[in-house]
């Protein structure tokens, strides 16, 4: 209910106006449950974000053949599936304000899914988190500019982006994307 009323008062105000009350009165929820749950509008905008990435990276990871490259191929639809809608979005005016925190989340998603192959895989925490990250930077930054501008389809991006992101997650002994 919180989501709903949430992005419901996005269209219509703009998130600076909205407040934590005017949350709590849309979705009929009083102020105290909303801080049972939220510590502020922010921190319900990243919960928001990380809920529709992640389900976005779930439905693409599923049924994955478990190889490293068909697993980064998905990651990285993910993140365009997730930004371009992002950048399709109804209320455009407040687009780019959540461009930031958007990407940040895809970054932040996609490095723990590949850090924790990485681990799985043997390779030691301190370079698995280098590897992950320069990943997921890459992943994530690629995926928003492909979102503004669009001028391939998303499977021939994944396909120009992939060879450019795989050597970073190629360690000794091999591949990972977390599968």
């Amino acid at each position: 209910m919180l989501f709903t009323a949430f992005k419901e008062l996005l269209c219509e105000k703009g998130f600076e106006a909205i407040s934590v009350q005017d949350i709590a009165e849309r979705s009929t929820v009083n102020r105290a449950t909303f801080y049972d749950h939220f510590t502020d509008k922010f921190s319900l905008l990243d919960a928001m974000i990380e809920e529709k990435f992640g389900a976005f990276l779930e439905a693409r990871m599923t049924g994955t053949d478990g190889s490293c490259q068909e697993g980064l191929r998905r990651i990285i639809l993910a993140a365009c599936d997730f930004l371009g809608e992002l950048a399709s979005a109804p209320c455009q005016k407040q687009r780019k304000q959540f461009e930031p925190m958007a990407e940040a989340k895809v970054k932040t998603l996609v490095r723990t899914r590949l850090q924790q192959g990485l681990l799985n895989r043997g390779v030691p925490e301190d370079e698995a988190s280098l590897r992950a990250t320069v990943a997921a930077w890459a992943i994530g930054g690629a995926a928003l500019e492909w979102s503004r501008t669009k001028t391939l389809p998303a499977e021939a991006f994944a396909g120009q982006l992939l060879p450019l992101v795989k050597p970073a997650l190629t360690p000794p002994g091999g591949c990972a994307t977390g599968n």
